[in-house]
């Protein structure tokens, strides 16, 4: 009986043993593993645990390197790449005046018609001398458009004679064709306002008051209605002013005034030669009935300064006789 007791403690010593052998080589795995991805240690030799935890890490910034890194921009640039910026277009008027010295100024004349008629502009007005043909001169105003505008001034210069001279100006009026919309809008919402206001009123007296404000936005309204019509028909068509002269025709070049005090003398010499020539002439239109009003007015003195003595000398002898 004893031995039987001292046989199974020995099987159950036994089984312990080969049961703890085998959670060790179950531990021991894993790590076996990891020594065979990052390099067998030598014999003998622990893993280092701080070598262990460095390695994940190095593993993870390696590819980290591996990958693309991605362009950084700006915050300012981001949000200037998004601005869409809308471009308003330009509102220029475009005037010319040229002055060109043909061999027959009424054919010159109706060749430059043509000319602008064909490049779709018209005739606006029309001046010309009825002298001799080499002393002639015509005087057009033309409305071209401005697409066709210095195709236009091109042509005229060179097919029409000798071109002596050409001035060419551009006025930019965006702003202010922006300024009478905005203006023109505000007047037609203040007038609809008061109309609605108008229909609710309640007193005579609310009626006349409403209605005379209604009147005053009519007129600005109209007012501005035909700054904006002015303004589109200016830059719609550009202006060119056309000068024809005969080839023995006298063209007076303008002169540049000067500033200063040069400016100031020729301005002041020039008032007074006007106002002595408004007085000369005024002086010869009263001088004729001076003429004819002269001689009655001194006769008239005459008579008056003779008549005085004598009522002078009637008075005292009236005083000197009894009563």
């Amino acid at each position: 009986m004893r031995r039987h007791q001292i046989g199974v403690a020995l099987t159950a010593a036994c089984a312990a043993l080969l049961l703890s052998g085998c959670g060790s080589g179950a531990t021991m795995a894993p790590a076996s593993s990891a020594d065979s991805a990052g390099g067998a240690p030598e014999h003998g030799q622990v893993p280092d645990a701080e070598a262990q935890a460095r390695a994940p890490r190095e593993t993870a910034a390696d590819s980290d390197l591996s990958r693309p890194v991605p362009e950084k921009t700006g915050g300012a640039g981001n949000i200037a790449s998004k601005v869409q910026v809308t471009q308003q277009e330009r509102q220029v008027i475009y005037t010319a005046s040229m002055t060109v010295r043909a061999k027959d100024v009424t054919a010159s004349a109706q060749q430059a018609k043509q000319i602008v008629t064909t490049a779709g502009g018209h005739l606006a007005r029309e001046e010309s001398s009825s002298a001799e043909e080499t002393s002639a001169k015509a005087l057009l105003e033309f409305k071209i458009p401005p697409a066709r505008y210095p195709e236009v001034l091109g042509s005229l210069g060179k097919n029409l004679g000798k071109q002596l001279r050409l001035e060419q100006g551009t006025q930019d009026v965006t702003l202010q064709v922006a300024d009478v919309e905005s203006r023109l809008k505000s007047a037609q919402q203040a007038l609809d306002s008061l109309r609605t206001l108008l229909k609710k009123a309640d007193t005579i007296g609310q009626v006349l008051q409403v209605e005379r404000e209604i009147a005053g936005r009519e007129a600005d309204l109209e007012s501005l209605q035909a700054q904006q019509k002015e303004l589109a028909t200016q830059v719609g068509m550009a202006t060119l002013t056309l000068q024809l002269v005969g080839p023995a025709a006298v063209v007076t070049e303008p002169t540049e005034e000067p500033a200063g005090f040069l400016g100031g003398l020729k301005s002041g010499w020039e008032s007074l030669v006007a106002f002595l020539k408004v007085l000369l002439t005024v002086l010869g239109t009263v001088l004729p009935w001076l003429v004819v009003v002269a001689p009655v007015l001194v006769l008239a003195i005459v008579l008056l300064r003779r008549r005085r003595p004598e009522r002078q000398a009637a008075v005292p002898a009236a005083e000197t006789q009894p009563s």
